[in-house]
């Protein structure tokens, strides 16, 4: 048994403290490709040394270049037609643009960020009606199968360096989920399903007060 595991490659998957989302959805994904892998997931950088590749995950640090020089290869999977929208929130920020075909780019992380080389590009298509959870459902589920398709195909897949114009997205704060109660619901509503109900709800100030806004599906239609 140990004679084989030293034959599998190594592959750890970062995940960030303060953006913990997609690791309900990454605990339930069968990648089925265990004979061919060693599969690990940490919040601790400093624990990662000596793996195949990396996949950082939603992760909104930066790596150093001393992290990238202690693993072979460390990739991201960033959800934007790269070199469009590299930075934080490239969802969201897409979604406010009316923008319904979502790309995902699995690139090499280096030292300027979501700069490296594209090795896989993919999609997923929002219909326009779904929500903060829904949202990061299609995201995660597409991430997973862009990574599961680069470990089906490696160490046999190669690179190319991305081309264009490039913009960068800021993080996006708290105070970014206000909604303007001059304006109507349908031309905000964008905004609405970008917002998370606990961690970052919309919400409007009317006479001095703040007024916190909840969405939900009806579940009974």
């Amino acid at each position: 048994m140990r004679e084989r595991e030293r034959e599998r490659f190594k592959v750890t998957f970062l995940l960030d403290k303060s953006n913990i989302w997609i690791k309900k959805h990454l605990l339930k994904y069968d990648f089925n490709i265990k004979n061919k892998y060693i599969f690990k997931i940490t919040n601790d950088h400093n624990l990662i040394k000596n793996q195949d590749i990396v996949f950082p995950l939603s992760y909104t640090k930066i790596l150093s270049e001393d992290f990238l020089n202690k693993n072979k290869l460390t990739l991201i999977a960033h959800a934007s037609k790269l070199p469009k929208d590299k930075g934080f929130a490239p969802v969201q920020y897409q979604i406010l643009k009316n923008h319904k075909k979502i790309y995902i780019s699995l690139i090499k992380a280096t030292k300027e960020v979501d700069a490296g080389d594209i090795y896989l590009r993919d999609f997923f298509i929002l219909k326009g009606y779904e929500l903060s959870d829904e949202i990061r459902y299609l995201q995660a589920k597409a991430v997973f199968e862009i990574i599961k398709k680069f470990l089906i195909k490696y160490p046999n897949i190669k690179s190319k360096p991305q081309k264009g114009r490039s913009n960068f997205n800021l993080r996006r704060r708290s105070e970014d989920s206000e909604i303007n109660i001059n304006k109507s619901i349908k031309s905000q509503f964008n905004l609405l399903r970008i917002c998370d109900n606990e961690l970052y709800p919309a919400f409007f100030k009317y006479k001095k007060n703040k007024y916190i806004l909840k969405i939900y599906h009806n579940k009974e239609e």
